[in-house]
């Protein structure tokens, strides 16, 4: 398939979490009645406590500008026949609380957030959407060709700088929105016009930009395409360049065939600046949602989803050598966590997600806290 974004769903399971009506994996069970307890905390992994949302929500999106200072955006009342409103939640030092969205809310998901200080935060949303945080509240930024036909943005990276990028596709053509800090503009599109609107962007910490998705490509003022083949029915969720021989790709796919309500296999992958190598993980069988760094670039932790212990999150984190299971509280239903990102001035990470496959009254917002 065509690639989608990680918000967009899985393709043919329920834990697709903005697609509703889809089949299940065979053996993931309507979740129970949320607990009145606390999940218990396994060592480093903590749950923290939300906002109430409307039943079927779920978080697509994390970024921490420090220990005071974080957001966290999605979705609230997601049902098998609507699309939802907008949930942005902000977190203070101490707690968990949302902010406000007004109008904005109805235009359906918020699927990614960036930030690049304490002022600055931007925003996605469904439709090519693009927000800022004026300080009190979410506002509308206008930006070249938006609500026109084949104009569109995915996904959005800030830097310390005050600058940011944000992937999409303008005039029909995939590219990359660039924000000098007083506005934005779509730099050059990528070289081949048939190339698929990228999902996401990624901004290392040497200032390097990436874009990926079913293409994958690095600006530097012009664009340098990678080799990638998807495969079958699959999806690239996250990218980690560390170096231009050194880079990390995470995903899952489902391949030929198979029964209904089949779950997708893990897809973990290295570019060694020749090939991409399929690269062996803890576990097989469910999905990497979104891979993270250290704060110099370098491999940390990957979030993902193991298909055979669906009541705990399952994180991956490398050794030096190699990419080690971490697992998160222990829950009385589903953890599917959809993104994470490093905590600034600290060793601790954020990860936000939902506790249902399902897009109804189940699912709720879900945040843990590494630290």
């Amino acid at each position: 398939m065509r690639r989608r974004s990680f918000v967009s769903g899985l393709a043919g399971t329920a834990a697709g979490l903005g697609l509703a009506g889809t089949a299940l994996p065979a053996t993931a069970a309507p979740s129970p009645a949320p607990s009145a307890s606390v999940p218990s905390a396994a060592p480093g992994w903590s749950a923290v406590p939300v906002p109430d949302a409307r039943p079927g929500a779920r978080l697509y999106g994390v970024a921490a500008a420090g220990p005071g200072l974080a957001w966290a955006v999605g979705v609230e009342g997601l049902s098998n026949t609507g699309e939802g409103t907008a949930v942005a939640l902000r977190w203070d030092g101490a707690a968990w609380s949302r902010t406000e969205l007004g109008q904005l809310a109805a235009a359906g998901a918020l699927t990614a957030v960036t930030s690049a200080g304490a002022r600055t935060a931007w925003a996605v949303g469904a439709n090519g959407l693009l927000l800022a945080w004026d300080g009190r509240a979410w506002q509308q930024t206008p930006y070249p060709g938006q609500g026109a036909s084949g104009t569109t943005v995915t996904d959005v990276a800030a830097t310390p700088d005050g600058r940011a990028w944000a992937s999409g596709r303008h005039d029909g053509r995939a590219g990359l929105l660039h924000w000098d800090g007083r506005r934005w503009r779509w730099c050059a599109p990528l070289p081949d016009a048939a190339a698929p609107t990228p999902g996401h962007v990624h901004v290392a910490p040497g200032g390097e930009v990436w874009v990926y998705g079913d293409v994958i490509a690095r600006w530097d003022g012009a664009w340098t395409v990678l080799p990638y083949t998807a495969g079958i029915r699959a999806t690239v969720s996250g990218l980690l360049p560390v170096a231009h021989d050194d880079i990390w790709l995470t995903g899952y796919a489902y391949g030929i065939g198979g029964p209904p309500g089949k779950p997708p296999g893990v897809r973990l992958e290295h570019w060694d600046g020749t090939q991409w190598t399929q690269v062996k993980g803890p576990y097989g069988v469910g999905l990497l949602s979104s891979i993270s760094g250290d704060r110099l670039g370098r491999p940390d932790r990957i979030t993902g989803w193991d298909f055979w212990d669906q009541k705990r999150s399952h994180y991956l984190r490398w050794d030096g050598a190699t990419w080690v299971s971490e697992r998160g509280p222990e829950m009385p239903e589903t953890a599917l966590m959809t993104d994470l990102t490093r905590i600034p001035g600290t060793a601790g990470y954020w990860s936000v997600g939902t506790t249902s496959f399902y897009p109804g009254s189940t699912a709720r917002l879900h945040v843990e806290r590494f630290g």
